[in-house]
């Protein structure tokens, strides 16, 4: 009675932990990755202090048992594959074949429709995420060459990259799991092609209604989408420098003459946090002035002021903690030494572009605030505004956490900003397309990758030994290298799934699979095996 006891209680908490996941996961109110890490530690502690003993007294949920999910064959496949797609994506094979669609002459839905099946088959073995990037701007291109309405394609796109997932065993990472627990289970694992005739069946079907009716029902964004772009408020902050013509100037109504059509939300001065209205304040230099505008009020701002955003917005951050006279003297001692870098900066200012980028589901940048993320320390690109759909934001810049999602405002020359491209983190949506690198590489990366799929369908290696070595391929062959590789991988997907994994694998030793089973064939009756999965699927 009293281990039935206590096995239940191993079992209810289990169960409230995968809860408790899915409802994390659901909302978003921390990120997937902290998510997982937080029911990942419960579930190990948890088991360390009250251990699930089976026989000679041994912990059937002991640390290595729990974590052995992240080393799953298929999960390790989807890692691996990852690396192979960004060696494609860096070599700018995909980049050619969307450009040489893009010259197509044909009528617009034609191209439309050529475009989509190229996505479909291209997601058929790679990730989904750098197929659906590099695209965007293809589409874009079309829509405005024939017309269309841009909002339009864009759903469609994303919903063919998805389904051409259904098509092959590497498709997604939910088929390798799926082939690998079979494995696991004494059954025979999934051939290369064998979900294919079906999978073409269901996506054929698809297809037809994502390129004849989905573009008809979707609701045409084009003419409020500029709109938007041109009203959208960015919230952004620059550090008043030394030699600024705004010092000395003093606001009059609560404004001031030089910033005309900024909303200024705070100042930060000597430590001090100064809020509107802001009458009869007196610029000084080193001040921190927290401010919501347009792109273009902003462009407008650069281009008038020169040198604004210099130095980076980093040091205006130490700048809050300092006094005037620190920054001054550290300024004209900066001046002093390094003269002609600072006018080599300013200079800079009469090259610049500003585009608007997009953070990716995968960034880096997720999670972090601007002063974290090394793309400011580099000095890529400067941030000089950030965006957040509807959302307004009180507190500065450079403390605003970062989503998938966001769009920066990003300040540089075409030659720094087009140098973001390769990272992934973020995506350019307006100002420039960019060259492809390393095209010279394209043809070895193509080479690996069509080898790798071919050894991996004839069944002549598993599919998680064809992908580990394809990506050690492309890493020695200079397609990429193991910084680039190790970007490519993706941690959301990896903590995801291992921890998914450890929680499956705790749910069926504690008796907790078992137990939702049973009451679902309870509540079901004896009811054919048909609705038995159609509800199963449905759930899901």
């Amino acid at each position: 009675m009293i281990n039935e006891v206590i096995s239940n209680f191993h079992m209810w908490f289990v169960l409230s932990l995968a809860v408790i996941l899915l409802t994390l996961y659901m909302t978003s109110w921390i990120s997937l990755e902290i998510s997982s890490l937080l029911i990942l530690s419960c579930l190990l502690l948890f088991f360390q202090i009250f251990p699930l003993t089976g026989q000679y007294n041994i912990n059937l949920l002991d640390t290595s048992t729990l974590l052995a999910g992240f080393a799953n064959p298929a999960l390790i496949s989807v890692m691996a594959l990852l690396v192979v797609g960004e060696g494609m994506v860096r070599t700018g094979g995909l980049e050619a074949i969307g450009e040489n669609i893009a010259k197509f002459r044909i009528p617009p839905i034609l191209l439309f429709s050529i475009t989509l099946v190229c996505v479909f088959i291209l997601s058929a073995f790679l990730n989904n995420t750098p197929v659906v990037l590099i695209f965007i701007p293809i589409l874009q291109a079309i829509a405005y060459k024939s017309g269309l309405s841009v909002s339009s394609m864009m759903m469609p796109l994303s919903y063919a990259a998805i389904i051409g997932g259904m098509t092959t065993v590497i498709g997604s990472s939910t088929n390798l799991l799926i082939s690998s627990s079979m494995n696991q289970l004494g059954l025979r694992s999934l051939d290369f092609f064998e979900i294919t005739p079906l999978g073409l069946i269901l996506s054929g079907v698809a297809m037809v209604y994502i390129i004849f009716i989905l573009p008809l029902i979707m609701p045409n964004r084009k003419e409020t989408s500029a709109l938007q772009r041109n009203s959208r408020q960015y919230i952004s902050q620059f550090v008043v420098p030394v030699d600024s013509e705004l010092i000395g100037e003093v606001a009059v109504a609560g404004t001031f003459r030089a910033l005309e059509n900024v909303t200024i939300r705070s100042v930060l001065s000597r430590n001090k946090v100064i809020l509107p209205p802001f009458e009869k304040y007196e610029i000084s230099a080193g001040d921190t002035f927290v401010i919501a505008a347009t792109r273009q009020t902003l462009t407008e701002v650069v281009s008038k002021h020169r040198g604004l955003f210099y130095p980076p917005l980093l040091y205006g951050l130490d700048l809050q903690k300092t006094r005037v006279e620190e920054f001054q003297a550290e300024s004209k001692e900066a001046n002093d030494d390094g003269e002609k870098d600072t006018d080599k900066d300013k200079d800079k200012d009469k090259d610049t572009i500003i585009v608007e980028a997009m953070v990716t589901p995968t960034s880096r940048m997720v999670g972090l605030t601007l002063e974290q993320f090394e793309l400011q320390q580099s000095r890529k690109a400067i941030f000089i505004g950030i965006q957040r759909r509807a959302e307004m934001f009180l507190s500065r810049m450079t403390d605003i956490r970062l989503q998938s999602g966001d769009v920066l405002l990003l300040k540089g020359t075409s030659e720094q900003l087009e140098s973001l491209r390769p990272e992934r983190d973020v995506v350019l949506i307006s100002g420039t397309r960019g060259v492809v690198p390393n095209r010279d590489h394209a043809k070895r990366a193509a080479l690996i990758f069509v080898s790798a799929v071919g050894i991996a369908a004839f069944g002549l290696i598993s599919i998680t030994l064809a992908a580990i070595t394809a990506a050690t391929a492309m890493i020695l062959s200079g397609c990429m290298n193991l910084n680039q590789a190790g970007r490519a991988i993706d941690r959301t997907i990896y903590l995801l799934v291992g921890t998914s994994l450890a929680l499956g694998t705790a749910m069926t030793a504690t008796g907790g699979v078992a137990y939702i089973s049973n009451l679902i064939i309870s509540l079901i009756g004896t009811s054919s095996p048909a609705l038995v999965l159609s509800i199963f699927f449905l759930v899901v």
